[in-house]
């Protein structure tokens, strides 16, 4: 992915580190945090896996960290999805900083970066219906509501889950819209 670090008022996104694995099982740990992801919970040993898939150019998270704190608090997805100039977005923050707009301000100066500086045409996100927070933080960004996949999405044991697909074009962004 070979993003830079980009600043926002309250926060850093930036490559993630391998001492970051610690951070990443302080949220990660948590059910409330992992209710809606589809890895679920991770121990010491899946905090470090996954730290270390997204460590160099290959990487497709950020990490988000407070700036006055420099505490690890999340990350974001950002990954290319079908059809060229696509990527998809996706936030997870620790439980401590939901509610507090750190989403929305991570996410947009991702989508600031994506189509001004990568060129992209779409980017895309998706949640479950029940997962008011993310939907909401999707609304906030100008992105909408394309389709609504009713047990669209295999969660295993027999789960399945709807999912809410939203998405942003670059001329959308861009108007404002």
């Amino acid at each position: 992915m070979s993003i830079p670090t980009i600043r926002t008022e309250r926060l850093l996104l930036r490559p993630f580190r391998e001492e970051d694995w610690q951070g990443v099982l302080a949220y990660m740990s948590d059910p409330a945090v992992t209710i809606f992801l589809e890895e679920g919970l991770l121990d010491e040993a899946g905090s470090r896996s996954f730290v270390a898939r997204n460590l160099g150019d290959s990487a497709q998270a950020l990490a988000v960290t407070h700036r006055k704190s420099g505490e690890l608090i999340g990350h974001l997805v950002f990954h290319p999805w079908f059809g060229p100039r696509t990527q998809e977005i996706g936030w997870v923050l620790g439980r401590p900083y939901q509610g507090k707009g750190y989403a929305t301000e991570a996410a947009r100066a991702l989508l600031v970066y994506g189509f001004e500086t990568l060129d992209l045409h779409r980017v895309i996100a998706t949640c479950q219906p029940e997962n008011v927070a993310s939907w909401r933080v999707m609304e906030k960004l100008g992105m909408r509501r394309e389709a609504h996949f009713r047990q669209g999405h295999y969660r295993g044991n027999g789960v399945w889950w709807d999912e809410y697909f939203y998405a942003i074009l670059a001329g959308e962004w861009k108007s404002g819209s």
